[in-house]
């Protein structure tokens, strides 16, 4: 299969596939420092993990497995970790600090719809379905992530069946309580708009 070319403006042209970067090329170029490997922190992480609703029921063991294929990176306060609208190919567990969950309103205007703490995950949809972001990602403060990137997830499914098993089945349980939280909204909408 032949690349296709990009020019830059005043540039010469230059394959595709020579800008595609890595999650890990992104994160490093974006100032977050890698610190190991999330296995090293398996206790840490295995906490946080019971209250992420897609690592709940892990135990230790599967917990330090899943490790093996994930990186921890320090991030400083103000750095964009995740951008709204991006190719996703990676989730991440917040280990300590605090994000920005902001997705630009009609005006494109940033607008705050959370803030993510210790144990919550972000970036998962995206990983698993390849689209693109729904919101985008601000460290508030100095913050320490662990990341599972779409190729890492793969090898788990092929290396660790039984637990690559275990993650797709709580993620279907999460899309479905999702969907239904969803629909209950629109029914809502729905019957207040009927009696209006």
């Amino acid at each position: 299969m032949e690349a296709s070319t990009l020019r830059s403006p005043g540039g010469p042209a230059r394959p595709e596939t020579a800008i595609r970067q890595t999650p890990h090329e992104r994160l490093s170029a974006i100032g977050l420092r890698p610190i190991g490997r999330a296995s090293e922190f398996a206790d840490d992480i295995h906490g946080l993990m019971a209250k992420t609703p897609l690592f709940s029921g892990l135990d230790l063991e599967e917990t330090r497995k899943l490790g093996a294929f994930m990186y921890v990176y320090e991030a400083p306060a103000g750095v964009t970790i995740i951008s709204e609208g991006e190719t996703g190919d990676f989730m991440m567990l917040l280990m300590g600090g605090m994000v920005d969950v902001l997705r630009r309103n009609r005006y494109n205007f940033p607008s705050r719809i959370a803030v993510a703490h210790s144990g919550h995950a972000l970036g998962e949809m995206s990983m698993f379905d390849g689209e693109p972001r729904f919101a985008s990602c601000v460290t508030i403060e100095p913050s320490r992530i662990a990341v599972l990137t779409r190729d890492a997830m793969l090898l788990v499914l092929h290396d660790e069946p039984r637990l690559g098993s275990k993650i797709l089945l709580k993620l279907v349980q999460l899309l479905s309580d999702r969907l239904r939280q969803t629909s209950a909204k629109l029914v809502s909408y729905l019957e207040a708009s009927r009696e209006a």
